[in-house]
C-alpha cells in the first residue's frame, strides 16, 4: 500500500455509498475516480461482490454480507481555506479501507503504514521538503484567518491545550478517560501547576457551527488565559508544549518540533514521538517524524486539485492552497458568515 494510489482498491467492481449528502456526492465521484457510484439506502441494494464507502463512523447498514468491503473517508490533514462546517470546498481526504485514523480502537491504513511501512531515504527526503514547507507557510488544517498573538510575558513555560467538539468522534473512538476540554484542561492544570495555560478552543465553535463543550464558559478557572481567533501557526511556534485529547493540532505542533502531551490516542501517539498518558498497545514502532509525515501526509490521503478536480500530488495540492491563501480569504466566504445559523440548525 506504499507504494500505490489510495483509490487502487476503487477501480474494480461495484461501488455502492450511504449516508453522503448531495454535496459530498460530487467530490466523492472525483476523490475516487469513479463516475459510476450508486448511492443506496438499503442493505438488499448492495451486491456481495461490492465495495461500500462511508463516510468517517457512519454505521454500517444492518445485515451487511461479510464479503461486502467497507471503504471509509475523512477529510485529510490539509484540507482547506476555511472551515468545512463553512461549506469549503476539501483539497483533501483520505480513503480507508481497513478502518478510519481517528478511531483507536480498530486498526487503520494509516495506522498499518506507521507500524510495518518501509520509508526509505528518497520518501524520508521528501516529506522532509514538504514539511519545511508546511511549517514555513504557516499552513494547518482550515487556514484561518487570524489575529496576532503574544507569547506571555511570563518566565513560567507556556503550555497550549487545544479544545475539540465535544460530540466529534475522534473523542468518542479515541479517550480513554478524559472526553471534555474542561477535564482536559483540569488535568493539564493538576499535572502543571507551574505553567501559563492558554486554551484555545476549536474554531467551530468559535464561528457558531458547533456547540461549546460542557462548562466551556468557566474556563479560566483552570487556565491563565483564553484565545478565541488566534493565529495557530504563530501560537504553535511560540509555546513551549501542546496539550490535547485527540486533536490535530497535536500533530501539527511536531511538525514544528514542539513537545506533545496526549491524554487519548489519536492516530501520531504511540509511536515514540509524544508523552503519552494511555499508551497504544498495538503501536509497538519507534518513528522519526519524517516517518510520520511521509504516511500521514504523503501517502494517506488523496488530494484533488481545485482547477482541475483531478488527482494531484500532495506538491501540487501544497502549491494550490499557498495561492488559494493569497486570494484573501474574507473575500471569497463573506457569505458564509451570513449562512452559519441556518448550518448550524441542520
Amino acid at each position: 500500500m506504499l507504494g500505490g494510489s489510495p483509490t487502487a482498491a476503487l477501480h474494480e467492481g461495484p461501488l455502492m455509498a450511504n449516508g453522503f449528502s448531495w454535496r459530498k456526492r460530487a467530490l466523492l465521484r472525483q476523490f475516487t475516480q469513479r463516475q459510476d457510484i450508486r448511492f443506496v439506502r438499503r442493505t438488499a441494494q448492495v451486491p456481495r461482490e461490492a465495495t461500500l464507502l462511508l463516510w468517517g463512523s457512519n454505521a454500517l447498514l444492518p445485515g451487511l454480507a461479510p464479503e461486502v468491503r467497507v471503504v471509509r473517508l475523512e477529510d485529510g490533514f490539509l484540507r482547506s481555506i476555511g472551515l468545512g462546517a463553512d461549506l469549503t470546498l476539501p483539497i483533501s481526504w483520505v480513503i480507508d479501507p481497513i478502518g478510519i485514523y481517528f478511531d483507536a480502537r480498530e486498526p487503520s491504513a494509516l495506522e498499518v503504514m506507521l507500524q510495518d511501512g518501509f520509508y526509505d531515504q528518497d520518501l524520508l527526503t521528501r516529506a522532509e521538503q514538504f514539511r519545511h514547507k508546511v511549517v514555513a507557510a504557516g499552513l494547518s488544517k482550515y487556514n484561518l484567518s487570524a489575529v496576532p498573538w503574544c507569547r506571555p510575558q511570563t518566565h513560567k513555560p507556556v503550555l497550549l491545550v487545544a479544545g475539540q467538539v465535544e460530540t466529534d468522534a475522534s473523542i468518542a473512538t479515541g479517550t480513554i478517560d478524559i472526553r471534555t476540554n474542561m477535564a482536559l484542561l483540569q488535568a493539564v492544570r493538576q499535572a502543571r501547576p507551574d505553567a501559563w495555560v492558554v486554551y484555545k478552543p476549536h474554531p467551530d465553535v468559535m464561528a457558531g457551527l458547533r456547540r461549546a463543550g460542557t462548562q466551556d464558559s468557566q474556563a479560566l478557572k483552570w487556565c491563565d488565559e483564553v484565545v478565541l481567533q488566534e493565529s495557530l501557526p504563530q501560537m504553535l511556534a511560540s509555546v513551549d508544549e501542546v496539550h490535547v485529547m485527540t486533536s490535530l493540532i497535536g500533530f501539527e505542533a511536531l511538525l514544528r518540533g514542539k513537545t506533545v502531551v496526549c491524554y487519548g490516542q489519536p492516530f501520531y501517539a504511540g509511536w515514540g514521538l509524544t508523552q503519552d498518558r494511555h499508551p497504544h498497545p498495538r503501536r509497538t514502532r519507534q518513528l522519526v517524524l519524517d516517518e510520520l509525515v511521509a504516511a500521514t501526509l504523503l501517502l494517506y490521503p488523496v488530494y484533488v486539485s481545485q482547477t482541475t478536480r483531478k488527482v494531484c500530488s500532495p506538491e501540487q495540492a501544497l502549491g494550490e492552497l499557498l495561492a488559494w491563501r493569497s486570494q484573501s480569504p474574507l473575500d471569497l466566504v463573506w457569505w458564509r458568515r451570513w449562512v452559519r445559523p441556518f448550518l448550524r440548525r441542520a
